[in-house]
């Protein structure tokens, strides 16, 4: 196959894969030029390729810069960054280029046609094919890089394909996910051909490629999979106003309603619990509290330390509460390592202090 077939081609699929055909016929001049001048040209020459994509004709020329007397240094001279050192191979002096232009001036350049070697098309058709194939996979990483990196902050599916003591690799379709470890739910397993669904954390450019950092252990995880399962989110009628997790173990989302006559707990749970079970699935039983929202703060905490009952809550300076609960709701309140408190004061982003309630004296 000659040069003009792999530029018909590369017409041909330029629009499919997304690029752009005069920097691949740039990229192809540039590759050409260097390799005439690796087989046929000498140290220091600047070489350029021209190259006609309807008839696969290619020219070569060598570019040296007009100089003038006070433009060089020679060689015993101390070096100045203004000044040059003449290489006949990249300049040419003023006097001897204003004999074909007597206009020329200094700084301007002189094309000098090269002579096409006859051999050279076969070695110019395999360049071209290498140029046109990187491009291509260029475009390919490009396309990937956007897709996903329109997709950061959501969610995704993908099987696990690879697992490594620092890193899991998740097939994604068109490409590979990383799951570090650090974005790992302890005491969550996983195994090959397992397919779960993953938070996109964020997308990075490498000379490799894309790479898609995953994560399973972020709480937007959480609110995302409510977003799949809930209709009432996704329509913005309900707003999930605030998250707090202990990945693997319990998660709390406050919910708030939008609309009159919705009720934001019961839609999030869904009819037998069906929604709020869909989501424990797929978080492999992590539990679950749904709170309503409120724009009072007293309201708010209560509501945040459920299911423990909370008789009162004062709100105190620096955003520091103090809530008072019956002996028997207590321990319910507090939580087993103080989890249930310590996820209140997430949700809240109040300092929550937990106090039983004295009885009154007799």
């Amino acid at each position: 196959m000659d040069i003009k077939n792999f530029t018909l081609a590369l017409e041909q699929i330029a629009e499919e894969k997304g690029i752009s055909v005069e920097k691949v016929k740039e990229s192809i001049e540039t590759a050409l030029a260097a390799a005439y001048k690796k087989d046929y040209g000498e140290k220091g020459q600047i070489i350029k390729c021209k190259l006609d994509f309807k008839t696969g004709d290619f020219k070569f020329s060598q570019i040296k810069t007009v100089v003038s007397e006070n433009m060089i240094y020679l060689e015993e001279e101390e070096k100045d960054e203004e000044k040059v050192r003449f290489n006949p191979e990249r300049h040419i002096m003023l006097k001897e280029a204003q004999k074909d232009n007597p206009e020329i001036e200094p700084g301007q350049e002189v094309e000098t046609e090269l002579v096409t070697k006859e051999d050279y098309r076969r070695i110019a058709a395999q360049t071209a094919k290498q140029v046109i194939l990187q491009k291509i996979r260029e475009a390919e990483r490009e396309t990937i890089f956007q897709e996903y990196k329109s997709k950061e902050g959501e969610i995704v599916s993908g099987i696990v394909q690879r697992i490594e003591p620092r890193h899991i690799y998740v097939d994604l379709g068109k490409t590979l996910g990383i799951l570090p470890k650090e974005e790992q739910v302890y005491g969550e397993f996983y195994k090959p051909g397992q397919r779960m669904k993953f938070f996109i954390l964020k997308v990075e450019e490498n000379p490799k490629g894309s790479v898609i950092i995953l994560s399973r252990a972020h709480p937007k995880l959480v609110s995302k999979l409510f977003e799949l399962e809930v209709p009432e989110i996704s329509q913005k009628t309900i707003e999930i106003k605030a998250i707090a997790r202990d990945p693997g173990s319990r998660s709390k989302i406050a919910v708030f309603s939008t609309a009159e006559g919705i009720d934001p707990i019961g839609s999030a749970v869904g009819q037998k619990g069906t929604r709020v079970s869909a989501v424990i699935n797929e978080l492999g039983g992590e539990k679950i509290d749904i709170i309503e929202y409120s724009e009072d703060p007293e309201k708010f905490i209560a509501n945040s330390l459920s299911p423990a009952k909370i008789l009162e809550v004062k709100t105190l300076p620096k955003n520091k509460a103090v809530c008072f609960i019956p002996e028997d709701q207590l321990s319910l309140a507090i939580g087993r390592d103080g989890q249930n408190v310590r996820l209140a004061a997430q949700l809240t982003a109040w300092n929550i202090d937990v106090q039983q309630l004295e009885e009154e004296t007799k």
